[in-house]
C-alpha cells in the first residue's frame, strides 16, 4: 500500500483530473455553451498532459530534491511531452481539420449527385477528431497549473 503515499503520483493524477474538469467552465466562458465531453477529450485549455507532467516533475523535486537525478529525468520527460503536444499532435489536428473539410465537400457533392444522396454509409460517418494537440499557450498554462497545484497540495498535505 506504499502507492498511497506516493506524492508525485497523486499530484500528477490530481492535476489531470482538475485540468480536465476546468476545461468545461473555461469553454463556457469563451463560447457560452456547456460541453461536458471536454472533461474526457484531448486538447483545449489548459493542457492536462502538461499539468500532469509538470506536477509529476515538481512532486519529484519536492520529495527528492531539485538537484536529484529523478527530478532531471522527470523534467526531461515533461519537456518531451509538452513539445510533442504542440508539435506532432497539433499538426495531426490541423490535418484533421482539412480532412473534415474535404469530407464535408465530398459528402455535399454526393448528396447533389443523382441517386447518391440516399445511401446510408454516407449518412453514418464520423468526423475525424480535430482537437488532438495544443496551442503553445495551452501547454504553458497547463505546465504552470501543474507546478502551482503541486506546491499547493504539498503545502496542504505536509
Amino acid at each position: 500500500m506504499e502507492i498511497l503515499y506516493n506524492f508525485p503520483l497523486w499530484a500528477a493524477l490530481l492535476a489531470i483530473v482538475v485540468a480536465q474538469g476546468i476545461k468545461i467552465p473555461i469553454s463556457f466562458i469563451a463560447s457560452r455553451k456547456i460541453d461536458g465531453k471536454l472533461a474526457f477529450s484531448t486538447g483545449g485549455m489548459p493542457s492536462s498532459h502538461s499539468a500532469a507532467v509538470t506536477a509529476l516533475a515538481t512532486g519529484v523535486g519536492v520529495e527528492q530534491g531539485f538537484d536529484s537525478t529523478m527530478f532531471a529525468v522527470a523534467t526531461v520527460f515533461a519537456i518531451i511531452v509538452m513539445f510533442d503536444s504542440t508539435g506532432v499532435r497539433r499538426q495531426s489536428g490541423e490535418q484533421a481539420i482539412m480532412l473534415n473539410i474535404l469530407l464535408n465537400d465530398f459528402h455535399r457533392f454526393v448528396e447533389q449527385a443523382k441517386g447518391w444522396g440516399t445511401k446510408e454509409e454516407f449518412e453514418k460517418r464520423e468526423e475525424i477528431k480535430e482537437m488532438l494537440g495544443h496551442q503553445p499557450i495551452e501547454v504553458f498554462v497547463g505546465g504552470v497549473f501543474g507546478v502551482v497545484l503541486t506546491f499547493f497540495v504539498h503545502y496542504l498535505a505536509y
